[in-house]
């Protein structure tokens, strides 16, 4: 006794009640919108408990009936019986029914809502989380959300009214049977607290390993080929069979004690069940009771042990759920994007269209969250009608410069502006500035679907004719109008079916189909050669539209056409002379 005082003292001491409340505070917030949906599965289960107390009563008529012989009522009685027991079933089909059809919605609901702010949430932030761990979070933590939000609360709603009203009608009939029937409750309650001290921990333990192995698989999948081009078949064989012995050997120790708890209960259930069994039969042989009232005992007696358990399930479901919304909480507790200059941004946006708009950072500093310093008091600015190249050794952070422009990394200091080549107007660079941009990152970033489809992701209401324009810009015309089905060719996942200069041609042709005043490419054109890319970045310049262009690249063939070359430089942005260009030309 005094060791449990002590282990729940430790508990609170580490904030655990603290932390249970905050999460139970969060999951009302969701709850609360759903009152209506709760309140109605709340009635269908009460009805089912008074058809089920009706049908017991109209049980032990029937039982007596036929042993008093009374002929003149058992027909009656007989269809009372059938007409409740039907009725008890329609309403557990419709119970179940409208229970998936409710729980499904807010499943849905709930994940929807919980992916829209996993995708507002500042990307260095959540990068630190894996993405079969996102994943896991997203998936099974928000269903379980989901499933308690509409079960929890009605169900003990449902369970008590159902232990109440059953309790006192065996009261109400025999005090002696009640109290036999309650012998088993101490038993349970002991064993849902020591099953309660490891709950939390277990179901901790099982959602991370459960995030540990999607992870797994879901990098297995996604590099399967570069598993088979080095021979990684085995190796990544045995580290599944590693994580599934793992996991396994987690859940079968928690099982152990899940086991022997049942078989206790199950024990005491039985000596319970056995023993209003005994009483009963002593209780008709007296005289005390009839058949049908020992029938009506022996059945409520179990529907009552069923209900506390049943109540008793309920805690450790909550502790499930706050574990659940603690994990979620984790990832929407994240630093958030501001959109909150939407409307402003695409009013500049229009103003500012036909005239194009410029890039301007001043006295930038960046340092990622690890302490690695990118960036100090560096200046950059690129214009409409240009081409501005950014050149360096990888990781010198030229693709941290894009992402700031884009405002996917915040800096720490400086300025960073958009200034409307018209009106002469500054914009700070938010994430609702995304909106004057077109991007095309490194490596292949195609989603499955048909070329068509690709398209129209960053414009829904692109025509046909417009797609083709910008893939004879990108110079990506000259493959798909060979394709049996054009531009409704299908596009496998991470663009499988096209090499990888292909890939970049339409990923190319896609940022242009956006038509943004700012071209963003990052090492976009890698995969083409010499001629191609020079080629692409030409037409890209000579269309009509006013476009700011600004390519990372390590190829300096490509410096030709640019009208400035930025070199990082001691945490810089330089800007390098004739000569210097010339040099890195003519060293390739």
């Amino acid at each position: 006794m005094l060791d449990s005082l002590k282990f729940y003292h430790k508990r609170i001491k580490e904030g655990v009640l603290k932390d249970m409340w905050r999460e139970t505070v969060w999951i009302y917030e969701y709850a609360r919108k759903y009152w209506k949906q709760m309140i109605f599965y709340t009635l269908l289960g009460l009805s089912g408990t008074v058809v089920s107390l009706i049908s017991s009563l109209i049980s032990r008529d029937m039982v007596d009936i036929i042993t008093g012989k009374q002929a003149g009522l058992l027909v009656r009685t007989f269809c009372l019986y059938i007409g409740f027991s039907i009725g008890n079933m329609l309403i557990s089909q419709v119970t179940s029914y409208f229970s998936n059809k409710i729980s499904i919605s807010v499943d849905n609901d709930i994940k929807a809502d919980i992916f829209d702010k996993m995708l507002v949430t500042d990307l260095e932030a959540i990068q630190k989380y894996h993405t079969g761990d996102l994943l896991t979070r997203w998936n099974s933590d928000a269903s379980n959300i989901s499933n308690g939000i509409l079960s929890w609360i009605p169900n003990l709603i449902i369970y008590t009214v159902r232990f109440i009203s059953t309790f006192v009608l065996v009261f109400y009939n025999d005090p002696m049977f009640a109290l036999l029937a309650m012998l088993g409750m101490p038993v349970s309650m002991l064993m849902s607290r020591r099953i309660l001290r490891r709950m939390k921990g277990n179901n901790e333990k099982s959602a991370a390993m459960n995030a540990k192995m999607s992870g797994f698989n879901q990098e297995a999948f996604s590099n399967i080929q570069t598993i088979k081009a080095f021979d990684l078949v085995r190796l990544y064989g045995e580290r599944l069979r590693g994580l599934q012995k793992e996991y396994l050997g987690m859940k079968l120790e928690f099982q152990k004690m899940s086991m022997a708890t049942s078989i206790l209960l199950s024990i005491v259930g039985l000596a319970v069940s056995y023993s209003c069994y005994g009483f009963g039969i002593y209780r008709v042989w007296s005289g005390a009771i009839s058949y049908g009232t020992m029938t009506m005992f022996l059945s409520l007696s179990g529907s009552l042990t069923g209900t506390l358990n049943q109540l008793v399930s309920l805690v450790p479901t909550a502790i499930s759920l706050t574990t659940s919304a603690g994990r979620l909480m984790d990832i929407l507790g994240m630093p958030k994007e501001d959109y909150s200059d939407a409307e402003h941004a695409e009013k500049f946006y229009e103003e500012n269209r036909e005239n194009g708009i410029s890039l301007c950072i001043s006295k930038m500093s960046y340092t990622y969250h690890n302490g690695t310093k990118v960036f100090m008091r560096a200046d950059f600015e690129a214009h409409p009608h240009e081409i501005v190249a950014l050149v360096g050794p990888s990781g010198e952070g030229k693709t941290t410069l894009l992402r700031i422009m884009l405002a996917l990394l915040h800096i720490q200091s400086g300025d960073e502006d958009l200034v409307g080549a018209k009106t002469g107007e500054v914009l700070t660079i938010t994430p609702a500035a995304r909106r004057l941009f077109s991007y095309v990152p490194q490596g292949n970033t195609m989603f499955s679907g048909t070329i068509a489809e690709n398209m129209r992701n960053v414009r829904p209401d692109a025509t046909d004719e417009e797609i083709k324009e910008v893939l004879i810009v990108s110079c990506a015309w000259e493959f798909v109008q060979k394709l049996p089905d054009g531009i409704y060719s299908k596009v496998g996942e991470r663009g499988v079916g096209f090499s990888e200069g292909q890939a970049q041609r339409l990923s190319i042709a896609r940022a242009l189909l956006r038509r943004a005043p700012i071209l963003l490419l990052d090492e976009a054109t890698s995969a083409l050669d010499v001629a191609t890319e020079r080629r692409v970045l030409k037409n890209i310049m000579q269309t009509n539209e006013p476009r700011t262009c600004i390519v990372t690249t390590h190829r300096p063939t490509v410096l030709s056409v640019c009208r400035r070359v930025y070199g990082i430089r001691e945490q810089r942005c330089v800007v390098l002379t004739a000569e210097e260009v010339q040099k890195m030309m003519d060293e390739f």
